[in-house]
C-alpha cells in the first residue's frame, strides 16, 4: 500500500486488489477515535446511492487491526482544488462540472441522503472533464458540525448552497464565507459577497445569475431562487455558451491517449501535471484593449476637418479607380469566354480526409465508429448516430457528450460549419485547434468557436474570429428522444467551409 494523503486524522492509501486486478483507496480511521461509528455508518449507508459519479464504496471494515477502514474505487482525477489554484475554469467548463456534481447530489437527496461538507477537495476531475464525488456523509463524519436543523435549515438546503458555492469557486477560485480548501474567502462589500462578474473578468452573465439564484438572499432582479439540486443542475446544462478566451486556463498539454481506464492510478499528490500557470488577466474593472478598428476610429477623430478633407477625398478616388480597374477587367474576361480560374482567398467547402467517432468516457473511445464517415459523404440520406441511452438528453448522466473528429488533411482558414442534426432538438458544439499535430480523442483543450441549444435540421455556424485547424470536432451535449424514454443523436452531414 502506498499512503496518498492524511487529512482530519483519517489517513488515505492506494492499495492493489489481486483478485480483480485494479486500483482502489483505502480511507482509515483509529477504531477508538470518537467519530469512528460515524465514519463507518456514513460510508455504509451511501452505498444505497447507486450515481455512478459517486466513487462507490467496496467495503467498510468497523476494527481491522485497531482501524476502521473503508474501501473504495481509485479515480484517476485531480482534486477540483488544486485545478483551482492554477486558474478559474471557463465558464461552460464550469458549468458543466457544477451541473454533474448537482445531478450526483440530486440522486442522493431523493435516497435521503446528503453530502453535508461540498468542498472543492470532494470533486475529482479527469482529464476527459468527467467528474467524481467522495465523501458523501463522510467527510461530514470526519467534521462534524452543529446540526443544521436547530436553526431552521436542512441538510439538503446547505447542499443546495454550497452547489452554488462550487459554481462561485469554479468562477472565480474563491470561496464564499471565508476561507476553503487553499482557496482565499470571496471578497465582500458592507457585508455582501461580490458576485464573481464583480471579481474576474470574462465571468458570463448566465452563468454568474445562475450563482446568484443559489447564493442570492434574495436573488437579483427578483429572480426565482433555485432550490433543488436537480433544477441547479437543468440550469447549469443550458449556460455558459460563450468562446473560452484564450487567457483562460485549458488542459491542452494533458495526453487524450489515456483519457479514462478501468483500472486508473494514483492521485499524484504534486500540483497536477500538463496545466498550464495563470496568465495575467486584466482587473475586474479595466477596460478591455482597444481593437484595431477602435484605434483607427480615434485617430481619425483627432485629425483636422483639413486632414478628414483629405481623407475623404482619398476615399473617392480609392473608389472610383476601383470600379475603373473593375469595368476593365470585365472587358478582358468578355474577351476569353469570361471565364477567371477561382482565387486562393475564394470560400469553399473543405475537403474531409477522414471523419472518426470519439466518446472519451466509453469503454473504447468511439461510438459506431464504423457509421462515422456517413456524417461527411455528401448525402443527408445517410447519417452517424449515436447509441441509445435511456432517460434523459444528456447521455442519462453518463457521460459530458459524444462526437466525431473531421480531418481536413491540413491546417485551413475555417469561416463556417454547417450540421444537419435531423428533426429532434440537439445541443451541439464546435471546437477547433491550431496546434494539434494530431487527431483529438476528446474536445479537452480544445478552442470552443461555436455552439447551439436544441436546434434542428441543418443549423450554419458562422465563425466570427480567423479560425485556422485541421481537425474539427462536433461535441453532441444533448439528443432527442427517438422513443419514449429513448434518446438518440444523429448527424447527418457536416459541411466545413473555409479557404484552402
Amino acid at each position: 500500500m502506498e499512503r496518498v494523503s492524511e487529512r482530519l486524522g483519517a489517513s488515505t492509501w492506494r492499495a492493489r486488489d489481486h483478485v480483480l486486478e485494479r486500483n482502489v483507496g483505502i480511507e482509515t480511521l483509529a477504531a477508538d477515535d470518537p467519530r469512528a461509528t460515524s465514519f463507518v455508518a456514513a460510508a455504509r449507508a451511501s452505498t444505497v446511492v447507486v450515481d455512478p459519479r459517486f466513487l462507490r464504496v467496496l467495503d467498510v471494515l468497523d476494527d481491522d487491526a485497531g482501524f476502521a477502514v473503508v474501501v473504495r474505487e481509485w479515480a484517476r482525477a485531480f482534486p477540483l482544488d488544486q485545478l483551482l489554484r492554477h486558474g478559474t475554469l471557463p465558464n461552460r467548463r464550469a458549468a458543466l462540472v457544477v451541473a454533474e456534481v448537482a445531478l450526483a447530489l440530486a440522486s442522493a437527496h431523493e435516497q435521503g441522503l446528503h453530502h453535508r461538507r461540498l468542498t472543492p477537495h470532494q470533486v475529482l476531475v479527469k482529464q476527459s472533464g468527467a467528474v467524481r464525488i467522495v465523501g458523501l456523509g463522510v467527510a461530514y463524519a470526519l467534521a462534524p458540525g452543529p446540526d443544521v436543523r436547530e436553526d431552521g435549515r436542512d441538510p439538503e438546503r446547505e447542499d443546495v448552497r454550497d452547489l452554488g458555492r462550487l459554481l462561485y469557486a469554479c468562477l472565480a477560485a474563491r470561496w464564499p464565507g471565508g476561507p476553503t480548501d487553499g482557496l482565499r474567502a470571496a471578497p465582500t462589500v458592507h457585508g455582501h459577497v461580490l458576485h464573481p462578474r464583480q471579481v474576474v473578468a470574462g465571468v458570463s452573465r448566465d452563468v454568474d445569475d445562475v450563482c446568484d439564484r443559489i447564493l442570492g438572499d434574495p436573488p437579483r432582479h427578483g429572480a426565482r431562487p433555485l432550490l433543488t439540486a436537480r433544477d441547479i443542475a437543468h440550469e447549469l446544462r443550458e449556460v455558459g455558451d460563450d468562446v473560452v478566451p484564450d487567457e483562460q486556463p485549458s488542459m491542452s498539454h494533458l495526453d487524450g491517449s489515456d483519457l479514462l481506464r478501468i483500472d486508473p492510478v494514483v492521485v499524484p499528490a504534486g500540483p497536477p501535471p500538463g496545466l498550464e500557470p495563470p496568465r495575467r488577466r486584466p482587473k475586474a474593472y479595466a477596460p478591455k484593449p482597444p481593437t484595431a478598428w477602435q484605434r483607427a476610429r480615434a485617430r481619425a477623430r483627432l485629425m483636422t476637418h483639413g486632414d478628414r478633407a483629405l481623407v475623404l477625398l482619398g476615399l473617392v478616388v480609392a473608389v472610383v479607380l476601383s470600379g475603373t480597374l473593375g469595368w476593365f477587367a470585365a472587358q478582358v474576361e468578355g474577351d476569353d469566354g469570361g471565364y477567371e480560374p477561382p482565387s486562393a482567398s475564394e470560400i469553399t467547402r473543405l475537403p474531409v480526409t477522414e471523419v472518426t467517432a470519439i466518446d472519451p468516457e466509453g469503454r473504447d473511445g468511439g461510438e459506431n465508429s464504423a457509421d462515422a464517415r456517413l456524417a461527411a459523404d455528401g448525402s443527408d440520406a445517410t447519417a452517424w448516430r449515436t447509441s441509445e441511452y435511456f432517460g434523459s438528453a444528456d447521455f442519462a448522466g453518463l457521460k459530458d457528450g459524444v462526437g466525431l473528429v473531421l480531418d481536413l488533411g491540413a491546417q485551413r482558414e475555417l469561416t463556417s460549419v454547417e450540421v444537419r442534426v435531423g428533426s429532434g432538438p440537439t445541443s451541439l458544439s464546435v471546437y477547433t485547434s491550431s496546434t494539434r499535430k494530431s487527431a483529438p480523442r476528446s474536445p479537452v483543450g480544445m478552442r470552443l468557436v461555436a455552439s447551439r441549444r436544441n436546434v434542428t435540421g441543418a443549423v450554419k455556424m458562422d465563425l466570427e474570429d480567423q479560425v485556422l485547424s485541421r481537425y474539427v470536432v462536433v461535441w453532441l451535449r444533448r439528443v432527442p428522444e427517438v422513443r419514449p424514454g429513448v434518446f438518440q443523436g444523429q448527424v447527418q452531414e457536416v459541411v466545413v467551409r473555409g479557404r484552402p
